[in-house]
């Protein structure tokens, strides 16, 4: 018996979900009407997994197609059997890891294809021709097979989940949703061109400071376990008064303490890092986890002007179509992946069900700016199609200056940190080491 996901109201208003057996799609709603609930959505529950698998979802492999030959009908006189490069050349090929730049070609090239009024199946033909990544043509090969067959182009890519991103598969799934598979093919070139910018940007800044960091904890580490038991045992044999800076004893000691007793460090580290990940697991860990990343020091604003404005720019998507808001939220919600942003989305569906204000989620949850949210009570009074392509502009304004400031600040956390371990990397190993270099505890040794 197949299973449905349903979504439905109650008379007071109040959304209820459930996961149910069913005969059929048309008996379940007959069902949920029977018991005073009015279905908003009833889904069936795919039978597949949506996880990475071997073999494709569409298109057979064609080990699979050789397992069923029989090899003895084939002349094999006229065979020619490849060589050994050629045999490392094709599995290496076909092994081939898609990289974000293919992603991003594939992006660019279909976008373009649709903006010259190619339909889906030509589009995707054109470009498994000029695909050289295998791996990335049987993928996209797949695609067209589902297409082919009746299917949407997200439900395949929901299937390649480890090759696509969750939200570029749902920008896709927005966009055929709603007719404007175009406009969100434009959406996702920006979208991966601008991860790939703040990738860039961050990791200029980070990895350098990153591998300082590392080498001066090694360094400590090193001078600690070496430098410094060679200069205490120089004191000893001179026999000075001498002594280590307490700090660097301090600190000898802890390294000692650390090696000799291993196990419990490293017990603790796992028990705190699987606590957290537990947590994290059950859905109140999760829901505190993602309000964590939109409260987060530094990042947490970007975050979540990030996670909105694209939820705004499907919304607009959807508006243009003639979309009720009812729907356009309800589809859009699909572009986002945080808990708290979800919760607040399913609050204003509920809002408007019970005939109160779908803003009012946002501007209780103390995230969006009073300018966000009076720009939308205005457009709801006006025209809230063009006020959102106003408050989108206003949100890229917005964002480009946070990536401002982060820029600025980011670099002053990262050498603020890599200075105090520069700092503390002199006091325990370079003032030890300038002391023998300076030989001021010879006087003592000798009783001057």
């Amino acid at each position: 018996m197949p299973t449905y996901v349903y979504k439905a109201a109650t008379k007071r208003g109040v959304i209820v979900r459930n996961k149910v057996e069913a005969n059929s799609k048309q008996s379940l709603i007959k069902l949920l009407k029977q018991n005073d609930l009015l279905p908003i959505d009833v889904e069936q529950v795919a039978y597949y997994s949506k996880q990475k698998r071997q073999h494709k979802k569409n298109v057979v492999d064609i080990q699979e197609i050789m397992k069923n030959i029989n090899t003895t009908q084939l002349n094999r006189e006229h065979v020619k059997e490849p060589t050994v490069k050629e045999k490392v050349n094709m599995y290496l090929a076909r092994e081939k890891k898609v990289t974000r730049r293919d992603l991003m070609i594939f992006t660019q090239n279909f976008y373009l294809l649709k903006k010259a009024n190619f339909n889906n199946i030509h589009a995707l033909n054109t470009i498994i021709e000029s695909t050289e990544n295998l791996t990335f043509k049987g993928v996209l090969e797949d695609i067209l097979a589902g297409l082919e067959a009746g299917e949407n182009m997200y439900t395949t890519m929901e299937y390649y989940s480890n090759i696509f991103p969750y939200i570029y598969i749902n920008m896709i799934k927005v966009g055929e949703l709603s007719g404007s598979l175009t406009k969100s093919l434009e959406q996702a070139v920006k979208y991966l061109d601008d991860n790939d910018a703040l990738n860039r940007k961050l990791k200029s800044i980070l990895i350098p400071n990153i591998i300082q960091f590392v080498l001066l904890i090694v360094m400590l580490f090193v001078g600690t376990l070496v430098a410094i038991p060679a200069i205490q045992e120089v004191f000893d044999e001179l026999g000075t008064t001498e002594t280590l800076p307490q700090v660097t004893l301090w600190f000898a000691d802890v390294v000692d303490n650390i090696i000799k007793y291993w196990y419990i460090p490293t017990i603790i580290i796992i028990a705190i890092i699987g606590a957290i990940v537990l947590y994290v697991k059950t859905p109140k860990g999760k829901y505190n986890f993602h309000y964590f990343k939109y409260k987060m020091p530094v990042f947490g604003e970007l975050i979540y002007a990030l996670d909105f404005s694209r939820f705004l720019k499907a919304m607009l998507l959807n508006l243009r179509n003639g979309m009720r808001i009812q729907d356009a939220l309800e589809v859009s919600k699909n572009v986002v992946h945080n808990y708290v942003m979800l919760s607040m989305i399913e609050t204003a569906i509920n809002n408007i069900l019970m005939g109160a204000s779908w803003i009012e989620p946002f501007e209780k949850s103390g995230l969006s700016s009073s300018m966000v949210t009076e720009m939308l009570k205005i457009g709801m009074q006006t025209d809230l199609t063009e006020m959102m392509e106003k408050l989108v502009e206003y949100m890229e304004i917005d964002i480009d200056n946070i990536m401002a400031k982060i820029m600025a600040v980011l670099p002053q956390i990262v050498y603020s940190i890599v200075g105090a371990v520069l700092i503390f990397f002199v006091l325990v190993v370079l003032v030890p080491c300038v002391q023998v270099y300076m030989g001021n505890f010879l006087f003592s040794a000798y009783g001057v």
